[in-house]
């Protein structure tokens, strides 16, 4: 039976036999679950009640002391019973470790079931990134659902990534078993205008009949009743209580999503004018840094931030549990019931949740807070050899131009970009870069188009002493590097270019601190607790070299920085890329003043 590939498994007629003989008490369960208190997901009460387990199928939800006759018992007093955690969104690679060290961090705390877009790797390698990821998580405890990238790049026409996934590749992923869907259609403007290669995508996924999901940022009114007639049915790019509340209503599955912590306190006070949760409100992590992973977790860090904020207990389980498993058309998950699968977590308390015993598919895996199965590692020697990109000089990150003023283009703020300009002396054949701005330079890295930086000038950035470079670079996964001047930005660039992709800071003309991501400049193969220490020193080593003004101006900016589907301008491999008017400078030099 447990070469039969979920969610078949639980229809095998002998394991249905043995259970329904179970539950009338003419065999023994396997396991028994004793003395907890279940929170039920369908009412929403807390009530007292025992669980029967024969394989990964619970056979019986009664009431404590009724049955005792089991191989294994687990006392469950004083705990709470919930289903297992699903996140409905989320990013292997912004861990920045493998998938098998992830679901060694997750599983502990209750996550049993990730949906996971590997879109990064997918702009990297292209469908052999993808088949790695589906073959990395071959195996595993915990539950992945791979989806196919939708975006790669993510806007076509303004940048170049390591790979192009036109309908073609959409349907060819698609016909892969392990595929659960299309992972968010993020080149909106491609889809409210019709564009021919979007459509294509879309339309595979329509075909085949699995998840479409989306990444609807700003869409309001006639974009997004555009989107959403396309086939698009979710979004978890959620800008304010408004967002929330307008989406909602348009009928779209919310992903609410842990990465933008500064927005939930809204959120919640938003939901909290409903009488109950809607139900197609889930929760997910879509970003979630090695370090944080490391001391928080993943989807259950998500749970407790929304109750400290004051919703519900029952409804943030709820939506990490039910409404997620309705939303995946998984009718074996999100719920502790006979006949539904044994994914489920002992809880010690509804505040902290703190993970005391988890079960995932009838099996216990983890015990307060540790694994208590092997975890498959597959090999990575398919993700090495991405940084296809020589050694760099400080000239690279300067604009030659003649004559001595010019005017610029600008990209004023961080996230919620716009057009600016700006005037620059010139000197030696270069533009002394405006006062009060940073310097953004993106090389393509692919080995599919000249390596020479693009680079631009950001306002708003605050005031650096130094600069930090990054292969992690959504979406296209460039080169990219940030900095006021380009003997540190040389230096930072080349660390990482010597490390073979990953993260460096530089100051004083040398690097402070790198961070090695070989595989394919994504990620490190090494243990959780190596790679959170060596991501921690490298933010105290940015820290020193820039002045952060949250909620926007915060670290996780640089790496959204160059993502040229959102609109307004982006700087790209190609250039300064506006997706929303089709612009594309590729140097920011507008006009030679004298």
């Amino acid at each position: 039976m447990k070469d039969i590939p979920e969610p078949d498994d639980l229809a095998e007629s002998a394991l249905r036999r043995r259970a329904v003989a179970a539950a009338r008490g003419d065999l023994p369960f396997d396991v028994l679950i004793a003395g907890g208190t279940l929170v039920d997901m369908m009412t929403g009460e807390l009530r007292a009640a025992d669980v029967g387990i024969v394989g990964p199928l619970v056979a019986s939800v009664h009431v404590h002391g009724k049955r005792d006759d089991a191989a294994e018992t687990i006392d469950a007093k004083s705990a709470f019973l919930s289903p297992g955690l699903i996140d409905t969104h989320m990013h292997v690679e912004s861990s920045m470790v493998t998938p098998a060290v992830y679901a060694g961090a997750v599983l502990p705390r209750g996550v049993t079931t990730i949906v996971w877009d590997p879109h990064e790797f997918g702009n990297v390698k292209g469908l052999d990134g993808v088949r790695w990821a589906v073959e990395a998580t071959r195996g595993l405890p915990l539950r992945t659902i791979v989806l196919a990238p939708s975006c790669v790049p993510s806007a076509p026409g303004l940048e170049l990534s390591g790979a192009d996934f036109d309908g073609a590749a959409m349907i060819e992923m698609l016909a892969w078993p392990e595929i659960g869907g299309v992972a968010e259609v993020m080149n909106m403007r491609g889809v409210i205008d019709g564009d021919p290669r979007m459509q294509a995508i879309i339309q595979a996924g329509l075909a085949s009949g699995k998840l479409i999901c989306g990444h609807a940022r700003g869409l309001e009114g006639a974009d997004l009743n555009a989107f959403m007639a396309a086939g698009v049915d979710s979004d978890h790019e959620l800008i304010s209580s408004n967002d929330l509340l307008a989406k909602l209503r348009a009928g779209l599955t919310i992903e609410l999503r842990g990465s933008h912590d500064h927005l939930l306190p809204d959120f919640v006070e938003a939901l909290k004018t409903f009488d109950h949760l809607p139900q197609s409100v889930t929760l997910c992590t879509d970003d979630v840094f090695p370090d944080d992973l490391h001391a928080k977790g993943g989807v259950d860090d998500v749970v407790r931030r929304l109750v400290r904020y004051g919703l519900k207990a029952e409804w943030a389980l709820e939506a990490a549990t039910l409404n997620a498993a309705v939303r995946l058309g998984r009718r074996d998950l999100g719920l502790i019931a006979a006949g539904r699968r044994a994914d489920i977590v002992l809880f010690e308390d509804l505040t902290n949740f703190r993970a005391r015993t988890v079960l995932a598919s009838g099996r216990r895996v983890a015990e307060a807070g540790h694994m208590l199965v092997d975890l498959k590692r597959s090999p990575p020697d398919a993700l090495f050899g991405t940084m296809k990109l020589r050694a760099l000089k400080a000239d690279d990150f300067c604009i030659p131009a003649t004559g001595g003023k010019v005017r610029v283009a600008t990209i004023d703020r961080p996230r919620f970009t716009r057009w600016g300009e700006a005037e620059a002396n010139v000197a030696a054949g270069y533009i002394v870069p405006p006062e009060g701005t940073t310097l953004i330079a993106v090389a393509h890295r692919h080995g599919r188009a000249d390596g020479r930086p693009r680079v631009g000038f950001l306002t708003e950035w605050g005031r650096w002493r130094g600069a930090f470079c990054t292969t992690v670079s959504h979406d296209s996964h460039n080169l990219t590097v940030f900095g006021v001047d380009a003997e540190d930005m040389a230096a930072a660039a080349n660390a990482v270019i010597a490390a073979g992709g990953g993260m460096a800071v530089a100051s004083d003309g040398k690097v402070d601190c790198v961070l090695p991501l070989p595989l394919a400049g994504l990620i490190s193969g090494k243990g959780l607790a190596e790679v959170s220490a060596n991501f921690a020193d490298l933010r105290t080593a940015i820290d020193r070299v820039v002045d952060w003004q949250p909620p926007y101006l915060v670290f996780k900016a640089c790496f959204g920085a160059t993502l040229a589907c959102n609109s307004g301008p982006h700087q790209t491999d190609r250039g300064i890329a506006d997706v929303s008017s089709g612009r594309l400078l590729e140097t920011p030099l507008l006009e030679l003043l004298d």
